[in-house]
């Protein structure tokens, strides 16, 4: 027998760990259910600074650390309780639709690359293109197909390895330079596939916004295009302004037009509506009949292409699961409760009005990472605020669009910036800093509120 009796050292452990499970029930502060977020950025930002290098930090290691965090300081749950809900937040229905999608995507891109069809792709688009004009029409191209097809990361599957090609054509060139990197080219495409999903007519976040606010889709893209319409002749003009510098003149060679299949069907099916996996499982199928039938692909090397594809993936699968698990976590805590009461308590005005709303979502996005369900989270507040202080519904519809897709297409845990950087073989962060379109989209959204535009809304 010790000093202590083992009585009392019982007692005194049940006692700590009742404190520290918070079986008192008493509601954790809003700040602390949020920190998991801050020491994310703390741990990655300020590593990566230190170190002067962006490209160094593994992102996932900067989440692994965020998580750990996130389970200890959770309280009121024995630890299997933690870890169940942080489980949950890892295997959400949107986590693992978005895991499907970029093992499908890696398994795509991996199989077209050893067939030839990014390389044809690739010398197809400097042949037709200008290259004075290149930049400008990746850009509208990403512009138009998002905008058809409804989804950004179809977009982005679609054309960023068809930008990373061209990075390399104009490196091979002489060509060195941040404005001929591949972060640059894959942020043109980024930045187009944005422009789309936020205002096509069949894309989930027009969709939701639409609904919670009880207007139609026409009325809210009228009060969209003429905020972004304008944004994205600004972009335009930039990239025409940018592309003036290349100069290149790609070599005459004749392009196999059969490779250009991959891609053209997987934009075919996407414009026809088809679910973005299915899409990508076709693609996979056509990737092999035209390997194996040309001769480019062995059925061992075809299915090691697919490893290949899906092992590069595996960073970004990780990230998707941890960052899930986190932002469940501060969820149930009441990170989400406690953003939203606090841009609510003290609006004042329309301006103000409108602006809670941009805060709320936009706040909302980078604890969900997704605009979606950010759109949704907050919807109903936002409807209430609408009616509240007479904002015009299809203006709210807008701002609940146009800023969850500026969050989104900004955060480095978010789906389309990990699917771009896995395809294009870069970091996420690498690629922000070069995202026109949503900075001069949120500067164009904020003017939009303080000069209550457009007009009648």
């Amino acid at each position: 027998m010790g000093i202590i009796p083992d009585k009392y050292i019982s007692e005194l452990f049940s006692a700590v760990k009742s404190r520290w499970e918070g079986t008192e029930g008493k509601p954790m502060n809003g700040w602390i259910a949020l920190s998991p977020l801050f020491v994310f950025l703390g741990v990655y930002l300020v590593t990566s600074l230190v170190a002067k290098d962006f490209y160094k930090i593994p992102i996932s290691a900067a989440f692994l650390i965020a998580a750990i965090y996130a389970v200890l300081i959770c309280r009121g749950r024995s630890l299997e309780q933690r870890i169940a809900v942080f489980s949950k937040g890892a295997g959400n229905k949107n986590v693992l639709l978005m895991i499907w999608i970029f093992v499908l995507a890696g398994a795509f891109a991996s199989t077209a690359k050893a067939i030839g069809a990014i390389e044809a792709s690739v010398n197809l688009a400097l042949q037709l293109l200008p290259s004075n004009f290149l930049y400008a029409g990746l850009f509208l191209a990403a512009c138009f197909i998002s905008m058809s097809i409804g989804t950004s990361v179809g977009t982005i599957v679609a054309l960023v390895p068809v930008a990373a090609g061209i990075s390399t054509e104009l490196a091979d060139a002489g060509m060195s330079g941040a404005l001929f990197s591949t972060p640059f080219i894959s942020a043109i495409i980024v930045g187009g596939a944005f422009f789309g999903d936020n205002l096509s007519f069949i894309s989930d976040t027009t969709i939701a916004a639409t609904r919670t606010q009880g207007c139609s889709m026409r009325d809210k893209f009228k009060a969209n295009i003429s905020i972004v319409g304008p944004v994205a002749i600004v972009v335009t003009g930039v990239y025409l302004l940018v592309g003036s510098s290349i100069n290149y003149t790609p070599a005459a060679e004749s392009v196999n037009l059969i490779l250009l299949v991959p891609y053209l069907l997987v934009i075919v099916l996407s414009l026809c509506g088809m679910n973005v996996t299915a899409v990508l499982t076709i693609g996979l199928i056509i990737n092999a009949m035209i390997g194996l039938i040309g001769g480019s692909l062995s059925w061992t090397s075809y299915l090691e292409s697919i490893g290949s594809g899906i092992s590069g993936m595996g960073d970004l699968i990780i990230v998707t699961m941890l960052a899930g698990g986190i932002l469940e976590l501060i969820k149930v805590n009441g990170g989400l409760d406690f953003i939203i009461s606090g841009m609510t308590r003290r609006i004042n005005g329309k301006r103000g009005a409108e602006f809670s709303i941009a805060g709320l979502v936009s706040l909302a996005n980078i604890c969900t990472a997704n605009n979606t369900i950010a759109i949704i989270s907050v919807g109903n507040i936002a409807k209430d605020i609408t009616e509240k202080f007479g904002l015009d519904p299809r203006k709210t519809a807008s701002i609940l669009d146009t800023f969850s897709c500026i969050i989104q297409g900004l955060i480095p845990y978010g789906a389309q910036m990990l699917m771009a950087a896995g395809l294009a073989g870069i970091p996420a962060l690498s690629i922000t800093g070069y995202l026109y379109y949503p900075f001069i989209m949120g500067v164009f959204a904020v003017l939009a509120i303080l000069l209550r535009f457009p007009r009648g809304r």
